[in-house]
């Protein structure tokens, strides 16, 4: 068995395990590399199909790219697509002009809570990984929130040889992440391996490409030369730049990330 064998079967175990013990959960999708690797290990999980609902919190600032990719690929693979905006903070001209860290919440936290209120969702998949930031890096596969979907860092279950707790009080909000173990590097190299699509915003044009996706007023580019998937595993194996340094939000305070997730940010 090979590394990536490995981590497929681990993610696998956690989205059966998710589906099997929980009464309804749903999984979310930001469109970029972390998510599709997770969808398709869904797919794989669940026979070709997608047994939950697909969340997209679309704070209309994405990248138009990246909205076509969704719009095409929901009707390839059959997604149950649910697409949820805060249209209230919209309407009232919330936008990345009032503040990086306001607009995240206004418009990703609280529109995600406003979806998980209106389908009564136990459990929310996320594609988090602990490698991306140090904020998730104290993350549980199997992580309890409050009935708001508030994240205390520091009340989470201890989590030992894939033993994973799944029984809480009722009103206790899980968000569960199949890709904490994986890195950036493994999800490329699993990308190549399996052909799966990606946006091609992560493919250079110009010299630049982006390394991470959100949205449009909030996320740059890096300087790079790579155009295809090994080229971009290549890059990574000597690149010594943050995942997320195009990531504006990241840099409005020092413990910004950490405030976003602990008010329910994914």
């Amino acid at each position: 068995m090979t590394h990536l064998d490995a981590l497929e079967n681990q993610s696998i175990h956690i989205l059966r395990e998710a589906f099997n013990r929980l009464d309804k959960i749903a999984m979310l999708w930001s469109i970029g590399k972390d998510s599709n690797v997770m969808l398709w290990l869904a797919r794989k999980a669940f026979f070709g199909h997608v047994p939950f609902p697909v969340i997209h919190v679309d704070t209309t600032y994405k990248i138009p790219e990246m909205i076509e990719f969704r719009d095409r690929m929901a009707q390839e693979w059959k997604l149950p697509i649910i697409v949820g905006k805060n249209e209230a903070a919209l309407a009232a001209g919330m936008g990345p002009q009032q503040g990086r860290v306001n607009c995240c919440t206004a418009l990703k936290t609280d529109g995600l809570k406003a979806v998980i209120a209106q389908g009564g969702y136990q459990g929310v998949i996320a594609g988090i990984r602990r490698d991306e930031e140090g904020t998730r890096a104290k993350e549980r596969v199997f992580s309890p929130r409050n009935a708001q979907a508030e994240w205390d860092v520091k009340d989470q279950p201890p989590e030992f040889w894939d033993q994973y707790k799944t029984d809480f009080p009722p009103g206790t909000h899980l968000r569960i992440h199949p890709l904490l173990a994986w890195t950036e590097l493994d999800v490329w190299r699993y990308i190549a391996r399996e052909s799966i699509p990606v946006v091609e915003l992560y493919f250079a044009k110009g010299g630049k490409r982006y390394r991470s996706l959100g949205c449009a007023p909030c996320t740059g580019s890096i300087a790079s030369t790579a155009t295809t998937v090994d080229e971009i595993i290549a890059e990574l194996e000597t690149t010594h730049l943050s995942e997320r340094a195009g990531r504006a939000q990241d840099k409005e305070s020092e413990d910004a990330f950490e405030r976003l997730r602990a008010g329910g940010y994914m």
